[in-house]
C-alpha cells in the first residue's frame, strides 16, 4: 500500500509539474500571439538567426516541443521554408537546456515551493480582470511548475539511505553492462519521454533522481540522450496529416537528435571525463562520485554541451539534411489534391498562430470552388452525353469536398477557440466560421446549378440565342464577384474595404432585376414557353443567389476588421 501511494504521489507530482509548464507555456504563447508568428517567419533569412529565434522562443515558452510543433505547422502553412524551418529546430533544441538550468540553480538551490502559493495569491486577482488574465494565468502556471517540482523531490525517497540498499542494487546491475547499460538507459529515457510527452519535465525527474542518489552522473547522461529522441516523437504526430514538406521537418529533428545521440555515445567515456573535469575548473565537485552535490549542474552541462555541440556540427550540413529528408518523404506520383493540405489536426497550437493555417486552407477553399463554378458554363453547352455526365459527376464529387471541407476547417477553428483566444482571435474565427459557411454554400449552388441544366436536357428545353447571351452576361458578373472574393481572402484579411464587391454586388442584382422584368413581358407575349420561363427564371435566381454568398465572405471579412 506503501508502494502504491509513493507511486501514485509521484505521479500527481508529475502531473502537476507538467500542468504547471502547459499553462505557462500556453499562456506566453497567447500573450506574444501575431508577434510570435512574425518572429518565426521573418527571423529565418539565414541558418544562424534561424537558431537564435530557436533559442529565443523555446527559452521563453520552456516546451521545445510547442516549438517545433509550431514549426511544423508554418512549414505546413507554406510560411517557413524547410531550411529555415530546419535551423530553428536546432536553435529549440538548445533553449530547452534552460529548463535543467532553472532547475538546477533554483529548484535545488532555493525553496521556491515557499513562494509558490503567495505568487499564486497574487495571480488570482488577475485572472479575473481582462487585461491581465493571461499574465496571471502564467503566473499561475510558473507557480504551480516549482510546485509541482518541489512535490516531486519530496515524494523521492533518499536512496542513499540503508534501507533503499536493495534498490541501488537493482540499478548498480542494470549500470554495470558496459555499453549493453548504456544503449538500455538510452531506451529507457526515450520511451518514458514518448509516453509523458515532455523531455523537459523528463530532464526534471532525472535530476531529482541524481540528487537523491538513485543513479549515477554517467547514467543520467544517458537518460538525456534518449529524451533527446523521445522528445522527438511529438512533432512526427503533429506532422501525421501534414503535408510532405512538414512531414520532412518533423523528420528532421528526429534525424538530427539521433545523429546527435551516436556521435556523443560514439565519445561518450572522453566527453564525461572532459565534463567532469570542467564542473570541478568552475569549483564544483567530481560529478563521478556518486554523493556529489553538484550532479545536477554537472548534467545541466552535459545536457547543454550536447545540444550546442550538435548544432555547432550539423548546422554545416544543412542542405545535405534536406537531401536525406528527400529521399525520406518523397514527393510520390499523387498529387492528394482532396484534402486538407495546410490544417494539421493532430496537435493544434495556441493563440493567433493556430489560425494562419485555417487562413491558407480557406484560400485554397476559394480557388476550389471557383473552379468549380467553372463547371457550369461548360455544362450549359456540352452537347455529348457521356462528356456530359463525366463533368457532372465531377461537379457532384467537389461539392462532396467542400462538405467536408467545410466540416474539417470549422472542426478545427472550434477546437483552437476552445484553447482560448485574445478578443480579436475571437474574432477571427467568427469571420472564418462565417467564410467557410458560405464557401460550401457556393460549392452546394454550383452542385444545384448542374442539376438544373440536367433537368432543363431531360425536358428538352431550349433557350434561345438572346436568353443564353443574357445566362452568360451574369456568368461574367459572377466570375468578377469571385475574384474579388479570392482577392480579399489572399489579403491575409488586412486592408480589405469592400467597395469593389459592393459595386459588382450592385450590377448582378440590377442586372437580376433587368432579367426579371424582360422575363415578365416575354411571358405576356409569349416569346417563349411557361416552362422554359420556369426554367429560365430558376436559373438565373440561382445564379444571384451564388453571387450573394460570394459578398459575404467579403462582408465576413471586413465585418472582423
Amino acid at each position: 500500500m506503501d508502494i502504491l501511494l509513493t507511486v501514485l504521489g509521484l505521479l500527481g507530482a508529475l502531473g502537476m509539474f507538467l500542468y504547471g509548464m502547459t499553462i505557462m507555456s500556453d499562456s506566453l504563447q497567447k500573450i506574444a500571439g501575431d508577434k510570435l508568428r512574425v518572429l518565426l517567419t521573418k527571423m529565418t533569412s539565414n541558418r544562424f538567426r534561424g537558431i537564435l529565434t530557436g533559442i529565443g522562443i523555446t527559452s521563453v515558452i520552456q516546451a521545445s516541443a510547442a516549438t517545433i510543433v509550431m514549426v511544423v505547422s508554418f512549414v505546413n502553412a507554406g510560411l517557413i521554408s524547410l531550411p529555415g524551418a530546419i535551423s530553428i529546430i536546432m536553435g529549440a533544441n538548445i533553449g530547452t537546456t534552460v529548463t535543467a538550468w532553472i532547475v538546477s540553480l533554483l529548484g535545488f538551490k532555493v525553496s521556491i515551493v515557499a513562494f509558490s502559493l503567495p505568487l499564486i495569491a497574487i495571480a488570482t486577482p488577475l485572472m479575473f480582470t481582462k487585461k491581465y488574465k493571461v499574465l496571471g494565468t502564467f503566473i499561475i502556471g510558473f507557480s504551480l511548475l516549482f510546485y509541482g517540482l518541489g512535490l516531486l523531490q519530496a515524494q523521492v525517497p533518499d536512496f542513499t539511505q540503508p534501507q533503499y540498499a536493495s534498490v541501488l542494487e537493482v540499478v548498480g546491475k542494470l549500470s554495470n553492462y558496459g555499453y549493453g547499460s548504456i544503449l538500455l538507459f538510452v531506451l529507457i529515457g526515450t520511451i518514458v519521454t514518448v509516453v509523458i510527452q515532455s523531455s523537459s519535465a523528463m530532464m526534471a525527474v532525472t535530476l531529482v533522481m541524481c540528487s537523491k542518489g538513485l543513479i549515477s552522473f554517467e547514467m543520467a547522461c544517458v537518460l538525456c540522450l534518449g529524451e533527446n529522441i523521445g522528445t522527438t516523437i511529438t512533432a512526427n504526430i503533429a506532422a501525421i496529416v501534414a503535408n510532405k514538406t512538414a512531414k520532412r521537418a518533423a523528420r528532421a529533428h528526429t534525424l538530427f537528435n539521433i545523429t546527435g545521440v551516436i556521435w556523443i555515445l560514439i565519445l561518450f567515456k572522453p566527453v564525461i571525463y572532459l565534463l567532469s573535469h570542467f564542473v570541478m575548473a568552475l569549483g564544483g565537485t567530481n560529478p563521478l562520485i556518486p554523493t556529489a552535490a553538484s550532479i545536477p549542474i554537472a548534467l545541466s552541462c552535459f545536457h547543454s554541451f550536447f545540444n550546442i555541440a550538435n548544432t555547432a556540427i550539423l548546422v554545416w550540413f544543412i542542405p545535405t539534411i534536406i537531401k536525406i529528408l528527400n529521399k525520406m518523404v518523397p514527393e510520390g506520383d499523387d498529387e492528394e489534391e482532396f484534402r486538407l493540405k495546410y490544417i494539421n489536426n493532430g496537435l493544434i497550437s495556441s493563440g493567433e498562430i493556430a489560425l494562419e493555417p485555417a487562413k491558407k486552407e480557406i484560400e485554397v477553399f476559394s480557388r476550389r470552388v471557383v473552379r468549380m463554378f467553372e463547371f457550369i458554363p461548360e455544362l450549359l453547352v456540352l452537347k455529348n452525353d457521356k462528356e456530359f455526365n463525366a463533368l457532372t459527376e465531377r461537379t457532384k464529387k467537389y461539392e462532396e469536398i467542400t462538405d467536408r471541407m467545410e466540416v474539417e476547417i470549422a472542426g478545427y477553428l472550434t477546437k483552437v477557440a476552445e484553447n482560448g483566444l485574445s478578443k480579436s482571435g475571437s474574432m477571427q474565427v467568427e469571420s472564418m466560421l462565417r467564410i467557410v459557411d458560405n464557401l460550401e454554400s457556393i460549392g452546394d449552388s454550383c452542385y444545384q446549378l448542374s442539376l438544373s441544366i440536367e433537368s432543363k436536357n431531360k425536358q428538352h428545353v431550349w433557350f434561345s440565342q438572346h436568353l443564353r447571351d443574357n445566362i452568360f452576361q451574369m456568368f461574367d458578373l459572377i466570375r468578377a464577384a469571385l475574384a474579388e472574393m479570392n482577392d480579399n481572402l489572399s489579403e491575409n484579411y488586412l486592408m480589405v474595404k469592400g467597395q469593389r464587391a459592393e459595386e459588382i454586388e450592385n450590377n448582378i442584382n440590377n442586372f437580376r432585376d433587368k432579367l426579371r422584368e424582360e422575363h415578365t413581358e416575354a411571358i405576356k407575349n409569349n416569346e417563349y414557353s411557361y416552362q422554359t420561363g420556369i426554367v429560365y427564371s430558376n436559373f438565373y435566381a440561382q445564379l444571384e443567389k451564388l453571387a450573394d454568398f460570394a459578398i459575404n465572405v467579403t462582408q465576413a471579412i471586413t465585418k472582423r476588421q
